[in-house]
């Protein structure tokens, strides 16, 4: 065909293109798909043994068994889907369990609520019993105290010593760091401190070997010039051979409305990924201090609040396709009992029934705001208690297991449409309009598949139900897929 424009009249223009968009790539690489925690749980730092989380665990667990001993009972107390149709006795949920022992196929047939629950309270039994405890942060900030500074030394190296055990023995969970004091005028000082006495003894410890995925974490962050400051610091222990160079990861955390926009009238939060110099893994949103710092009073203060809303969409512009994980925060009203029994005596029937209400409430709350978190595309918050863990886990399963059938069968005809659509352009047909129209919304369902592996939620094996293969997944791009397809065909 005719052209006007020649390859070497476009050079100089595309190479300025390519470079612009090589810097774009650099900035933006896109969502990360790799494992991510889907949550954060924090305790004291004077409180961190090598077995923490196996004891978060076992906490758990016997939350449901006092609260939840069965799946029907679980189902109703977080109001998950077909919850209503269920028995409400434990010889009925054993009836059911019965049927499906005998026949799981006829018995999810005859009752697919059942089933749903079943599935739901097996996997949050399972995670509970190998694997309970995701990403751990040892606190010394708010969930540590006021403490002396004599104190706070001790429990920063005994931190260390313990989580030294963890490493040798496999106990840490999978993801692990520490929060430190933030930067600010008045304790900017211990928190350097106490980061100091941890990271040495631990590399003493350890022979100068971090746990996997270790992270420091900077809490109530108003500037970049905080970020840099711990990225200097971070590099004063590499340079000094404690560890590794580059080793030293950070996170921070958004509780300040100058963290969303500052004085500037700007978002300065990319100032902040860039003052990293690369090490910055992850942001948080602080709910709490957060909606402090915008007046709202205490009684009002909840993750769903509209200011939160802001906050996190702010976060997720400015900072999506970054590769950094973007954590929510946490649910405030805690699943405690509300009588505990006297010694050597019993609760009464009426202060049990108090009691699996205040903590049926707590989960059923819990379970909505994870569930709303998981909708507005945050797959990731902060726990407070062990007795959420269950909610945790139930919500991100029936997030993604509700919409399995039918996101399945919707991709799966998406792939195929472009298959077909391929071989007819193959044969040199016209191809027929339309294989791209919809590239959107197939983008959406992969993403589905993406978060929901990366989770744990989503199987191997019901992924290969879509169509798709791990490698192209992996992809991240559904026009890349099929781009990729074409040219192998």
């Amino acid at each position: 065909m005719k052209t006007t424009l020649t390859a070497e009249a476009l050079a100089p223009t595309l190479q300025s293109l390519a470079q612009s968009n090589a810097a774009y790539a650099r900035v933006y690489p896109g969502e990360p798909i790799d494992r991510q925690p889907v949550h954060t749980i924090y305790g004291g730092g004077h409180l961190f043994k090598k077995d923490t989380a196996r004891r978060l665990g076992d906490v758990a667990l016997a939350s449901l068994r006092d609260y939840a001993p069965d799946f029907a009972a679980f189902a109703r107390a977080i109001g998950l889907r077909g919850c209503e149709s269920l028995p409400e006795t434990t010889a009925g949920a054993a009836a059911i369990d019965a049927a499906f022992e005998k026949d799981p196929a006829a018995a999810a047939r005859a009752n697919p609520a059942a089933a749903f629950a079943r599935t739901i309270y097996r996997r949050v039994v399972d995670k509970l019993t190998r694997e309970p405890a995701e990403d751990f942060r040892i606190d010394f900030e708010d969930g540590y105290g006021v403490r002396t500074d004599a104190d706070e030394d001790a429990h920063a190296a005994q931190a260390a010593l313990e989580t030294a055990a963890g490493m040798k023995e496999a106990s840490l969970p999978p993801f692990i760091g520490i929060r430190i004091k933030n930067f600010g005028p008045d304790t900017h000082a211990r928190g350097i401190r106490t980061l100091d006495i941890y990271l040495t003894a631990l590399s003493q410890a350890t022979g100068g070997k971090l746990p996997a995925n270790f992270v420091v974490m900077l809490p109530k962050l108003v500037s970049a010039q905080q970020v840099a400051t711990l990225v200097e610091i971070l590099e004063r222990f590499e340079n000094a051979g404690l560890f590794p160079k580059g080793a030293l990861k950070m996170e921070f955390m958004v509780e300040t409305t100058q963290s969303v926009i500052d004085a500037r009238g700007i978002c300065p939060l990319p100032e902040f990924v860039r003052a990293s110099k690369g090490r910055c893994i992850a942001a948080a949103l602080g709910v709490y201090d957060y909606t402090a710092s915008v007046g709202v009073t205490a009684q009002e203060q909840r993750i769903d609040h509209g200011a939160c809303d802001f906050a996190r969409h702010v976060m997720q512009v400015s900072l999506g396709a970054t590769g950094l994980y973007l954590s929510d925060g946490a649910t405030n009203i805690m699943p405690s009992a509300l009588h505990i029994a006297p010694e050597g005596g019993a609760l009464s029937t009426q202060q049990s029934a108090e009691n699996r209400q205040a903590v049926h409430s707590a989960w059923k709350l819990n379970f909505t705001h994870v569930r709303r978190s998981l909708a507005h595309g945050w797959y990731q918050g902060w726990d407070l208690n062990p007795a959420q863990l269950p909610i945790r886990y139930a919500a991100v399963y029936s997030y993604f297991l509700e919409y399995l059938p039918d996101a399945t069968i919707r991709l799966r005809n998406f792939v195929e449409k472009a298959a077909r659509a391929t071989l007819v352009r193959g044969a040199g047909g016209s191809g027929g309009g339309g294989v791209f129209d919809d590239a959107a919304t197939a983008q959406g369902l992969l993403t589905f598949f993406i978060q929901g592996v990366r989770r744990g939620a989503i199987s191997s094996e019901e992924l290969a139900a879509t169509g798709l293969t791990t490698d192209e997944i992996r992809m991240r791009s559904f026009i890349a897929i099929l781009r990729k397809r074409q040219l192998g065909s």
